[in-house]
């Protein structure tokens, strides 16, 4: 009998667990459509792109702001939906996933997508302050892109699942000081999709041959140890094909933040993969993008 490493799973079966390519057989055709599908999305939507909120390399993101004729309150300013992408935190960028606006701008939503450093390039807590330090750009520039500051939610995919709960779990008015000052409640809600809470089984699993985690780095990074910043609602999503860990790590994090005061909810999507599920943001009248909408105020 093998060693059971995590839970009940000896190596083999966690390794399966997280091997989300190999549980899907189109995924390397489906990751494909996302790149095609965002590259048209920016050739028609335009938008302010490769902007730059850090001195890296990678540290930029895209804004597609929201139609003028959409924009629906009295000062003229849209909410904000920040998209992180996925990959593992070791692939993919925002490139391949432009074509999310799709699910917002139509809505009169500004769309911002990120895009961070990968590992091994750089560590994970640095690639975590990335992620926070594009939501700071965004909050301190909304205005310059028709934005509301005081309406900005955030969302993300699987590694991108896990930086939106560290995104808020950060103590905004602590975090780079500079001026203003980033209010407790930067973010108004969040949606964590096929998102990753708990990083011990990643560190044991096939995945730490890339990231090289340790046991007090997965710790600080894993958003079940920690505590939200604010109140903001926020929604886990994930598919109904994605597997027994998949929903345990979203399980794990609703139950320890659940009195934490943060209204918290767990939507598991029937028949959907780990790559379908992001899919549905194509389309402003798909589940997850209702959820999201909904939870916006659109």
């Amino acid at each position: 009998m093998s060693e059971k490493i995590f839970g009940d799973y000896d190596q083999a079966g966690l390794d399966q667990q997280y091997d989300n390519r190999a549980k899907v057989a189109q995924s390397a055709e489906m990751l494909q459509q996302c790149a095609v599908d965002s590259e048209s999305y920016r050739q028609q939507a335009g938008g302010r792109l490769d902007v730059s909120f850090g001195p890296g390399a990678d540290e930029t993101l895209d804004v597609f702001p929201a139609p003028a004729a959409t924009m629906e309150t009295d000062a003229g300013l849209a909410p904000i939906q920040v998209f992180i992408h996925g990959g593992y935190w070791k692939m993919l960028s925002k490139d391949d996933y432009s074509y999310v606006a799709k699910a917002f701008t139509p809505k009169g939503c500004a769309t911002v997508v990120l895009n961070y450093g990968l590992i091994p390039g750089i560590d994970m807590d640095e690639l975590v302050r990335q992620c926070r330090a594009a939501l700071a750009w965004t909050y301190r520039n909304a205005a310059s892109f028709g934005g509301d500051r005081e309406r900005i939610y955030v969302s993300g995919h699987s590694a991108g699942g896990h930086l939106v709960a560290m995104a808020m779990a950060t103590d905004w008015p602590a975090f780079d000081g500079e001026m203003p000052v980033l209010p407790a409640d930067l973010l108004k809600g969040g949606c964590g999709i096929s998102g990753l809470y708990d990083l011990e089984p990643i560190r044991l699993c096939f995945l730490n041959d890339d990231l090289k985690l340790t046991v007090v780095e997965a710790a600080r990074n894993s958003p079940v140890h920690l505590a939200p910043g604010g109140t903001g609602p926020l929604i886990l999503v994930l598919g109904g094909d994605e597997g027994p860990e998949y929903l345990r790590q979203s399980e794990a994090l609703a139950a320890a933040w659940r009195d934490t005061g943060l209204a918290l909810e767990v939507v598991v999507l029937t028949g959907q993969n780990h790559f379908s599920i992001v899919d549905q943001l194509n389309d402003p009248e798909a589940e997850l993008s209702r959820l999201i909408l909904r939870q916006m105020g659109c």
